[in-house]
């Protein structure tokens, strides 16, 4: 195989690679029914991934969180499991549709991490507050408390 066969090559992979994570269209000589069945296991197993650092968020949206996901997910390449999870949280909380379950799990994140939506999440140094859905988050010296109001 020459330089300019292996470059061809990693140009298809990546291009392959990329209709698969981030919608980009299927490159010519793929068969679109496995093409299709594979960007489907990859989004179920991705959600399956972020579920695992979401809890809250996925039985929040319970027997629709597989087509949530995979709806917002569909043209993301992932960013790893637990900002993939925080982007759609906050994605849903902007729509008004983030379970209250999931809002205090993403108000805990925000309690304990500083996350731009760009730049990997780091620790807090310095005390933190947050609130959602009838709770309120505390985070001072690496501790981190959750209050909820009395019920009525």
């Amino acid at each position: 195989m020459t330089a300019a066969d292996r470059g061809s090559l990693a140009q298809r992979q990546a291009a392959l690679v990329r209709a698969l994570t981030a919608g980009e269209p299927r490159p010519e000589g793929f068969d679109p029914v496995t093409f299709d069945a594979a960007r489907t296991a990859l989004l179920r197993k991705r959600a399956g991934e972020v579920g695992r650092h979401w809890p809250m968020l996925a039985a929040g949206l319970g027997a629709s969180w597989k087509k949530e996901f995979a709806r917002w997910a569909a043209t993301r390449p992932t960013q790893g499991s637990l900002r993939d999870g925080w982007d759609l949280a906050r994605d849903l909380l902007a729509r008004d549709a983030l379970p209250a379950m999931a809002a205090e799990e993403l108000a805990g994140y925000e309690a304990r991490f500083r996350y731009d939506g760009v730049s990997a999440p780091r620790s807090r140094r310095g005390p933190a507050l947050r609130s959602a859905s009838g709770v309120v988050v505390v985070q001072v010296a690496g501790r981190v408390r959750v209050i909820r109001r009395p019920s009525s």
